[in-house]
């Protein structure tokens, strides 16, 4: 299972720009190596990462061979409204995972 770290601040003021950050350890393995027994290593690449906020996408990337093991994304979001904020990487053999945060947002 892949261990993912995010961070984001806990509350925001309305309307506010917030920075998030999210890395998860994947060896992003490129399937362009070779074993020591010579034969390709299959490759194993986390494919996409969406963040939506309260159901609706606010972010979202593709991935390919070229990206580090351990992928580190960072990006803004406007604070509209408390909620949740979800976090999905999808990647080559039926890898799916998902992490939750809440957002409390106060008036401006």
């Amino acid at each position: 299972m892949a261990r993912a770290l995010i961070h984001m601040p806990p509350s925001a003021r309305r309307g506010e720009v917030i920075e998030i950050r999210a890395l998860i350890g994947h060896p992003m393995e490129t399937g362009y190596r070779v074993g020591a027994d010579g034969k390709p290593l299959p490759r194993d690449i986390i494919r996409r990462f969406t963040c939506r906020y309260n159901g609706e996408q606010v972010f979202a990337g593709e991935l390919h061979q070229a990206i580090s093991a351990n992928p580190y994304i960072a990006f803004f979001t406007v604070a509209t409204e408390s909620g949740t904020l979800e976090f999905s990487w999808e990647g080559d053999n039926g890898f799916a995972h998902t992490e939750k945060m809440n957002l409390t947002v106060s008036a401006a």
